[in-house]
């Protein structure tokens, strides 16, 4: 495992990093690159991600950004399961779904491949909304539980030739973007901190956990 912690600019040094650490992988010759960036809730994953894919795609790659998010449970499925307040824990996602559809990309992608996008500001997914098409050579998955080893989420890694994790400089301002990211989305600041402090932060600890299986761990502010 290797390790890196950013200094200067941070978001310039994390798209040149990232950027040349996905150009040393080896290109599959049918089937597109599949690269992971793992990561607690709030570390900054999703930025990490437009970053690395839009490095590419100016550098004349196609690539395709793939949230895990995207496999959320719908707000119906968690009401029958009696786990909304624990939306975001690892069995509120459909991992199985998850799993045919990189299966689907890794095996080459010879049509476009669909898949569900989440949006925040309904709490729900979107399908159809990411399109993998046959040009793609390169596609970024995104999300919290891609080291997770149990419950289904340890088909995940194989899945992809590398994966990385974005690992929290300042953990206090990792939990506070949390809480302004739920009060952006509707809650108050009293009912996003609680939210944070007994879901989100018990999450990243399992997350958390996951840290030594990556082959690259970046430290960022």
């Amino acid at each position: 495992m290797l390790t890196a912690v950013l200094t200067l600019d941070p978001r310039a040094a994390l798209q040149e990093l990232l950027l040349s650490s996905a150009r040393a992988l080896p290109a599959p010759e049918r089937r597109p690159l599949m690269v992971g960036i793992a990561g607690a809730p709030g570390v900054g994953k999703s930025t990490a991600t437009v970053l690395l894919v839009e490095a590419l795609q100016n550098s004349g790659t196609a690539a395709v950004a793939l949230p895990m998010d995207g496999f959320h449970l719908a707000g119906s499925e968690l009401v029958r399961l009696g786990c909304v307040d624990r939306k975001g824990a690892p069995d509120t996602f459909d991992v199985d779904g998850f799993v045919a559809l990189l299966a689907r990309i890794r095996a080459g992608v010879h049509r476009p491949v669909y898949a569900p996008r989440f949006r925040r500001e309904i709490e729900e997914s979107i399908a159809g909304e990411v399109a993998v098409l046959p040009s793609t050579r390169v596609v970024v998955v995104e999300g919290n539980y891609l080291l997770l080893d149990t419950g289904g989420w340890e088909s995940v890694r194989p899945l992809l030739d590398a994966c990385w994790y974005l690992d929290a400089a300042d953990d206090k301002a990792r939990v506070e973007r949390l809480v302004g990211r739920h009060v952006e989305h509707g809650r108050t600041g009293e009912q996003a901190a609680e939210w944070v402090n007994r879901s989100d932060q018990a999450n990243a600890r399992l997350i958390e956990g996951t840290r030594d299986a990556a082959d690259l761990v970046i430290t960022v502010g």
